[in-house]
């Protein structure tokens, strides 16, 4: 496969950037490739030049019931198909906008700029965007199910077509020394494990353990044991200030 073609690189190094694996970007590699008529370049669907020939080919396949599968003519509110991956119906815009913060929604045309449609075909295909199956669910380093991997996009149509070009760019990819170790992850923030109870448990705890102290000062002053008494109290105070200490310094 020809990894210099169109936005080849570009797509590359999102994926990469991404910490997508290699065989993982060789399948998304292979779906712009084949939803974009072998350009690597984001295109309307049906390959128009113009919104308005992309409407009037599709209204003409709808009037002769070639579409059988759309239940209703999404392109009549211009939101047909665009981009690497063929971003479609107005849900899908809105998704892309607020996903990444590019007007998709409120300017169509922006998947059709190679940066945008790049992030879309990319994140969209890693996350589930489409179908609801991600790219995870059948590519990982243990396996590399090319053909169930369509799903992310399509179901199973053309699913066979589309894993043999996969499997070129997986070659292509490793030929030329992608892998893992040259990914960078998009980091994922973890919450740091509290060590210790809340400083308001904390003040419970040391509630309990002063009435505890009391009564047994109590008792023993009972028995003239003021000494005994103190010297308890002393400990019992030393050790409820260590604790209140160590736990308020976990939480700053």
């Amino acid at each position: 496969m020809n990894l210099e073609l169109g936005d080849t690189r570009l797509i590359i190094d999102l994926c990469k950037q991404y910490g997508c694996f290699r065989n993982q970007a060789a399948y998304i590699l292979a779906t712009a490739y084949w939803e974009t008529a072998r350009t690597m370049k984001p295109v309307r669907e049906t390959l128009a030049k113009t919104d308005k020939q992309a409407t009037d080919r599709l209204d003409r396949a709808w009037a002769k019931g070639q579409l059988r599968w759309v239940k209703s003519p999404y392109w009549r509110s211009y939101w047909f198909g665009r981009g690497f991956v063929q971003l479609t119906h107005e849900r899908n815009y809105r998704k892309a906008q607020e996903e990444l913060g590019l007007p998709f929604h409120d300017n169509p045309a922006t998947a059709l700029e190679s940066g945008p449609a790049a992030k879309v075909l990319v994140f969209g295909s890693m996350e589930g965007w489409f179908t609801g199956k991600k790219i995870g669910d059948y590519i990982t380093l243990q396996k590399s199910d090319f053909r169930n991997a369509r799903r992310v996009i399509n179901g199973t149509d053309k699913a066979t077509e589309i894993a043999r070009l996969a499997k070129d760019y997986d070659e292509a990819l490793e030929a030329e020394g992608y892998g893992v170790a040259d990914a960078k992850p998009i980091a994922v923030p973890t919450a740091k494990p509290k060590l210790h109870k809340s400083l308001t448990e904390s003040k419970e705890m040391i509630g309990g353990l002063t009435a505890l102290v009391a009564a047994v000062t109590a008792f023993l002053d009972q028995f003239e044991g003021r000494t005994s008494a103190l010297i308890l109290g002393a400990v019992a105070v030393g050790f409820i200030a260590n604790r209140l200490y160590a736990r308020w310094k976990d939480e700053r």
